[in-house]
């Protein structure tokens, strides 16, 4: 793959970051609402760090967590895409679909929009057989983006390897989507568009 992937919804923009993002992007993690279901709001240190991280590992792959902006007025909205997560997981080796934005911008939409282009691309062109999606057992909003996505949860939580035992946010639940539960959905969809630009002869002979 060369350079970085930009994915294009009917809203939004999921692009390489840009210097400009940072003071948006800083202002979202510091917001204990947003951060609510992290261990901690993050200092604007930890947020370029965050964000150089990012756009390194997009530089790398071609691909990761995008910056997301809203395409009509370029406004950054937080950041949605795919991610191989470096805590050693139950169930890793695996990609991630993940989001945060800015709380301005919940309740829209925007996170199932972009994270369905990221699906799309993680199954189409990266090839992956599943991809994944894991939260905190009390953040029933991203669970909700989940169940949208079509994403099956397991039956049984896990423990964050990342988070010390007893910890309130130790306890995960995690949900997965198969490659071909992907493409048998999308499918009828793709049909039903074909047909839909396909021309109408309303009963007339051909030729």
């Amino acid at each position: 793959m060369v350079g970085p992937v930009e994915l294009v919804t009917p809203r939004l923009r999921l692009r390489q970051w840009r210097p400009d993002d940072l003071t948006a992007c800083a202002r979202m993690v510091a917001d204990p609402e947003v951060m609510k279901f992290f261990p901690a709001p993050l200092s604007r240190a930890e947020s370029d760090e965050l964000a150089a991280r990012c756009r390194s590992l997009i530089e790398e792959r071609g691909w990761g967590f995008w910056a997301a902006e809203l395409r009509e007025a370029a406004t950054f909205i937080g950041f949605v895409g795919l991610h191989i997560p470096s805590a050693d997981l139950p169930f890793s080796p695996c990609v991630e679909v993940g989001w945060r934005l800015a709380r301005e911008h919940w309740s829209r939409g925007y996170a199932t929009e972009a994270a369905t282009a990221a699906l799309e691309f993680g199954f189409t062109t990266l090839g992956l057989g599943q991809i994944v999606s894991f939260t905190t057992l009390g953040n029933v909003r991203s669970q909700a983006v989940m169940h949208r996505l079509g994403m099956r949860r397991d039956p049984e939580p896990f423990e964050h390897p990342a988070l010390p035992v007893g910890h309130p946010l130790r306890a995960h639940c995690l949900y997965r989507l198969d490659r071909n539960v992907w493409l048998d959905r999308a499918r009828p969809q793709a049909d039903a568009a074909t047909s839909r630009s396909l021309p109408r002869n309303h009963g007339q002979p051909n030729g």
